[in-house]
């Protein structure tokens, strides 16, 4: 059974341009995050944690590391490593992140593949929706997001926004108390989507713009409750 740990024989030359097990453990976990399935303040256990991937707890120490670099976990001395929960005053800095990143890649446009693959996270939506699935709806508006700004192509964008995804889930959690808090995007999501389908990259990043400045406000209201 092949394990994070595990490498071809034949790629030893290749491994340098590789990410480290302890990168790919850390990928793995900024993945869950972004997909609710690691909720604020809920402890991580390295044994569990190394067991279910098949790598060394030294391996998932270093994680640790990195994900605690970008204030995704926390360690409490004595007590272990913990989600992180952020706070209101975390909104605006990731918001003015998105916003910088999410709205320039909208505006340089894409390929066919690259509009398709943002529909498909559209109709994803719209299934959850049907199906009463909030959370599922969240983790397709997280794909909705992650596809606009894989439009620019660029490897390191993607690394930034896996770690920005990873993080406004963690504020979401809170705001989905309201069992129709992703439903209410699906109409901006459609929208922007039905314009870059159009060929007008700049109309759909305008709507994206006004749409994050709305979902900046909602998110800073239910955290300063």
């Amino acid at each position: 059974m092949a394990t994070l740990d595990s490498a071809p024989a034949s790629a030893g030359r290749l491994r340098v341009a590789m990410p480290s097990v302890a990168e790919r453990v850390a990928q793995e976990l900024r993945r869950q995050l972004a997909e609710g399935a690691l909720i604020p303040g809920a402890r991580l256990t390295e044994s569990t944690i190394a067991e279910d991937l098949g790598v060394s707890r030294n391996t998932v120490r270093e994680a640790f590391a990195e994900l605690a670099s970008e204030r995704l976990v926390v360690r409490h001395p004595n007590r272990g490593v913990f989600v992180a929960s952020l706070g209101a005053e975390d909104i605006h800095d990731v918001y003015t992140v998105r916003r910088f990143i999410e709205v320039s890649a909208m505006r340089g446009g894409g390929s066919p593949e690259d509009v398709a693959a943002v529909r498909a996270a559209v109709e994803e939506g719209k299934r959850a929706a049907a199906a009463g699935d909030d959370e599922a709806g969240g983790t397709a508006n997280q794909h909705f997001h992650g596809a606009i700004v894989a439009m620019a192509r660029s490897p390191r964008l993607n690394t930034v926004m896996a770690q920005v995804l990873a993080e406004m889930r963690l504020f979401f959690h809170k705001a989905t108390a309201d069992a129709l808090f992703y439903q209410r995007y699906l109409p901006d999501n459609e929208a922007i989507c039905e314009a870059l389908e159009a060929g007008d990259p700049d109309r759909a990043a305008d709507l994206l713009l006004a749409y994050l400045d709305r979902s900046e406000d909602n998110l800073a209201a239910v955290h300063g409750e």
